[in-house]
């Protein structure tokens, strides 16, 4: 039976510079292994959520019956002129025929905060800071009486459906309790990468990390690694991406959270476990097949069970943009 290829999808932002859709693209091997797994249920339900693309280039290389598969399950043809290029370390402007920005341009440094976009990171990182060496709920509790939009996130995450608790949330150490510790790093770590009116970046910076947090937690947890290590993988991946968010040196950024040695060697030097989940991410990123494929073999992955965990990060994503999203028209 032959080797289906890897798939790739990489994010694209809008003229607004939101993420807006994801470009797909496939390494080596027989396409046509593909079939299976654009008619899978989550690739059709990931297409119909948001837009997913396909180039010139892909496109010719793809059978025909394929690239009719892709389209009957809902992806758009993406021609060469409507997609911008930008690795530029300002604010990009897009050219008028243009409709999507490709490019790691967010990943510039960031622009001079404005005082209440200072305050309010500086407190999620105090916040992670407590949580992370388990401080009382009072201490924790303080903090978020000096913000209100930290404290109206935190109500509205824990008052909604996904919480499932229910019943009305209305204190912070009510909230804090029913949410536990584990979840409330989570939630924490993607405050910080939030969509701000203030930094351009956010957006997309928030879609990539949610993707890379979310597919180490996936690959731990089909390399049979424990529930602490899946937790782990997903606190690796957000904190991975801290540096370029804050424009400061990573190591700085995690002295004070006091990360146990495995974490902590994974994300600064990506070593042991953890740190080969944080390699094959980057390896896919960056669309790095050769080494990837030798990552997965260490894992004991095959490309398939990549490809499907692939897609479950991407739509785990969509929900995290969807609730910022939310979160800002309310």
């Amino acid at each position: 039976m032959s080797l289906p290829p890897l798939l790739f999808m990489k994010l694209l932002a809008d003229t607004k510079l939101n993420p807006g859709g994801l470009e797909l693209d496939v390494g080596a091997g027989d396409m046509n292994a593909l079939q299976q797994l654009f008619a899978e249920d989550s690739f059709t339900a990931l297409a119909s959520a948001f837009p997913c693309l396909v180039g010139d280039d892909l496109a010719r290389r793809l059978p025909p019956e394929l690239l009719e598969t892709l389209l009957d399950a809902g992806c758009r043809m993406l021609p060469g002129e409507m997609t911008h290029f930008s690795s530029e370390q300002t604010k990009p402007v897009l050219p008028p025929a243009a409709r999507w920005l490709s490019g790691d341009w967010y990943f510039a440094p960031p622009a001079t905060r404005s005082g209440s976009q200072a305050a309010s990171r500086s407190l999620s990182l105090k916040l992670l800071q407590l949580v992370a060496t388990d401080a009382d709920t009072c201490e924790i509790e303080a903090i978020f009486r000096q913000d209100p939009v930290l404290a109206y996130h935190l109500l509205r995450l824990v008052n909604s459906l996904g919480v499932g608790v229910g019943r009305t949330i209305s204190s912070f150490a009510q909230a804090i309790l029913i949410l536990g510790r584990q979840q409330l790093k989570r939630w924490l770590n993607l405050m910080l990468f939030a969509a701000s009116r203030d930094d351009y970046r956010s957006a997309m910076l928030l879609a990539r990390v949610a993707v890379r947090a979310r597919t180490m937690e996936l690959l731990a947890k089909a390399g049979g690694l424990d529930r602490s290590k899946q937790d782990h993988a997903f606190m690796a991946g957000m904190f991975s991406l801290l540096g370029i968010l804050f424009g400061s040196p990573l190591a700085g950024i995690l002295k004070p959270l006091h990360l146990n040695e495995s974490l902590a060697s994974a994300v600064l030097h990506h070593e042991g476990e953890l740190g080969g989940l944080l390699q094959a991410v980057e390896c896919s990123e960056c669309a790095d097949e050769t080494r990837l494929i030798d990552l997965l073999g260490g894992l004991n992955l095959s490309i398939a069970d990549y490809n499907l965990l692939s897609l479950d990060a991407c739509r785990w994503m969509l929900g995290v943009i969807h609730d910022q999203q939310d979160a800002v028209h309310a």
